[in-house]
């Protein structure tokens, strides 16, 4: 489903596959990947080893000017994130959550058409020492954006599709690299 949202919103997309893009001859040139919501999960998916097997290439693709959309890992997993190369953690608690949008920036677009007061998230992130984008009511970072040399990471747990504006200028591909 979400290749088909990404697809109409900005034509298409390479669907890249756990086991491609662990693959130590694995070189596509990409400007931005996606990481869907339940990516740590194992009863759903088997990414997670693969992301951690890209650790070095995925810090080369972002300080190359790579950008990368991380979703929430969709289970109790608190490192799920650790192939990330700044420091951060998880707490899976899937609830409808009252948003607070901290700072303006073009990934606060992401969340653009839904109600700010009962956003469904699947947790958040914790451990972060940066200044978030969006947080719970309670403080809890739910949207991170953290620039890496010329690229940047934008990690959100929400569990709702992110806008089509967001889509359109998130995948507009300014720069490709190689991954």
């Amino acid at each position: 489903m979400f290749q088909r949202l990404i697809d109409d919103c900005v034509g298409c997309c390479e669907l890249v596959t756990p086991q491609l893009l662990a693959a130590p001859f694995y070189r596509g040139s990409f400007g931005a990947l996606v990481v869907p919501t339940g990516f740590a999960n194992k009863e759903y998916s088997r990414v997670l080893p693969a992301l951690r097997a890209t650790k070095s290439r995925m810090k080369r693709f972002l300080e190359s000017g790579g950008e990368i959309l991380v979703f929430g890992g969709g289970g109790d997993i608190p490192d799920c994130y650790d192939w990330l190369p700044f420091p951060v953690g998880y707490h899976f608690e899937y609830a409808p959550q009252k948003i607070t949008i901290r700072k303006e920036t073009d990934s606060a677009l992401l969340l653009e058409g839904y109600d700010l007061d009962a956003f469904e998230c699947d947790g958040y992130c914790n451990g972060y020492d940066g200044d978030p984008v969006a947080t719970t009511h309670d403080g809890h970072p739910i949207l991170i954006e953290e620039e890496i040399g010329s690229g940047r990471v934008i990690l959100t747990t929400i569990h709702e599709y992110p806008s089509r504006g967001f889509l359109t200028s998130f995948c507009a591909c300014r720069k490709e690299t190689f991954f």
